[in-house]
């Protein structure tokens, strides 16, 4: 594991060791890097890692800020950990995340949860260490939630996988859309340094990783504030070039940004996966411009058919909003009419949650609740239904497949995933785990392939 990076930017006693940490994180795939740079922080402090919160010496919930219902299970968990505090009263809860970012819910969370010691915010993850050590020797609750982006290049980092790591390449977002919180939580965009991700990069394949995925809200933004300018497909093209990993992903692409020239990337780079997490959100232009996503439905087909016709087997999956304010009959059937004609592979749909200071909050939602699940089931029954279609082509194919280990249904089972981003079981040993496999699908289902081992790769 890669606890190596750079020191922390504050110098704090081992006040960890004999004691035990858990991070419980929500949210998206940067919340999941957050949590391992917290890790890797907290190891090096002297704190170990467990999994049974009545071990654990300090609890760190990672919050997600999206939709109301993350915040919610925080309030949830929150509640239930008072009798931990009672138990053991040297325990410290920290709050962290895009949620504790803003104002009002910090400060909900400090004054409605008395026993929380910590709320730190995105950019108070350098000071981690110096937090935590003031939270055990103050009695009333610390909240830093300075938006104050120093600090964050070079932090320590462990990543959870032995093959796979997660390498942000910018942070931030600077789109606005109607209803995200992210740039008010995570701020404006920061590309990182061409020369700061490969010197990072380069030290991951060192220690033996076969297979990263380069993170942002838009990565397709990339390079944009940069004094030399580089583009994000120039960055994965060079890093097709030099690194000797077997794979190489991405995520998340906004369409408004997504140029033929990432397309002729893609389709030239033997490392690179062909799958694109190409969020929609909606299929009528009318909500389009609502939402202030700055392409429209014709623009979006085009991209589709345009990755389709240049990558063959490309994988295209996507994000829906499902009753966004003032959405009508016809807008709902425009997003239905886009889903079938694009045919994700898959997608993730959600109901509209109002998110406070956003523009989409101050809009008049007049679409009953009952009416937006049941577009919503509507919307997931069409999605099911292609997502089958689409894994029943793979049957009888041999794919390469990315061993994760052992199914957490079944140890019998392993699972892994193929260049397309689709989850396989196989019955086969632990050994596989981080090892390419070819595997022969002879089932398919709506969410996942099963299938049998026919060889290893490596």
């Amino acid at each position: 594991m890669n606890l190596q990076a750079q020191e922390t930017t504050v110098q704090v006693p081992q006040f960890g060791k004999g004691k035990k940490y858990l991070i419980i994180t929500l949210g998206c795939q940067m919340n999941e890097h957050d949590s391992e740079v917290m890790s890797a922080m907290l190891e090096n402090l002297g704190y170990l890692p467990t999994e049974s919160l009545e071990e654990a010496d300090l609890i760190i919930i990672n919050t997600c800020a999206v939709r109301k219902k993350p915040e919610d299970k925080v309030a949830s968990m929150l509640g239930k950990y008072y009798s931990l505090k009672k138990k053991k009263e040297d325990l410290i809860i920290a709050v962290g995340g895009c949620m504790t970012q803003q104002e009002d819910s910090a400060y909900y969370i400090k004054n409605r949860f008395k026993k929380v010691d910590l709320v730190f915010g995105t950019h108070a993850l350098p000071r981690l260490p110096h937090l935590l050590d003031q939270a055990r020797k103050n009695k009333e609750p610390i909240v830093d939630i300075k938006e104050d982006y120093a600090g964050r290049e070079g932090l320590p980092v462990k990543p959870i996988s032995s093959y796979h790591a997660w390498v942000p390449i910018i942070y931030g977002c600077n789109n606005f859309c109607a209803y995200c919180v992210v740039p008010y939580v995570r701020g404006r965009e920061r590309s990182r340094e061409f020369n700061d991700i490969i010197s990072e990069i380069k030290s991951l394949e060192r220690q033996g990783y076969k297979e990263i995925t380069l993170l942002g809200q838009n990565v397709n933004s990339y390079g944009q504030d940069l004094p030399e300018k580089i583009t994000f497909a120039e960055l994965l093209g060079e890093l097709n070039r030099i690194t000797g990993f077997n794979r190489i992903r991405f995520m998340t692409s906004h369409p408004k940004d997504l140029s033929p020239e990432l397309i002729e990337t893609v389709k030239r780079g033997e490392k690179i996966c062909e799958h694109f997490h190409l969020p929609v959100q909606a299929g009528s232009n009318r909500i389009l411009e609502k939402m202030n996503r700055r392409y429209t439905r014709e623009h979006y087909l085009q991209l589709a058919s345009d990755l389709k016709s240049a990558i063959p087997g490309v994988s295209i999956t996507s994000d829906i909003i499902v009753g966004f304010p003032g959405e009508g009959e016809a807008d709902f059937a425009d997003t239905l009419d886009l889903i079938e004609k694009v045919r994700f592979d898959s997608a993730f749909a959600f109901i509209y949650s109002p998110r406070k200071g956003t523009r989409a909050a101050r809009m008049e939602d007049n679409v009953d609740y009952k009416e937006k699940e049941r577009r919503l089931q509507q919307l997931n029954q069409v999605q099911q239904k292609i997502s089958k279609e689409e894994n029943d082509r793979l049957v009888g194919e041999v794919l390469e497949v990315m061993v994760e280990g052992p199914s957490k249904n079944d140890p019998k089972m392993q699972t892994g995933r193929t260049r397309t981003n689709k989850l396989v079981h196989f019955p086969g040993s632990t050994e596989l785990t981080g090892k390419l496999a070819t595997v022969k699908i002879t089932e398919a289902r709506t969410w996942n392939l099963f299938g049998e081992l026919k060889g290893v790769v490596d």
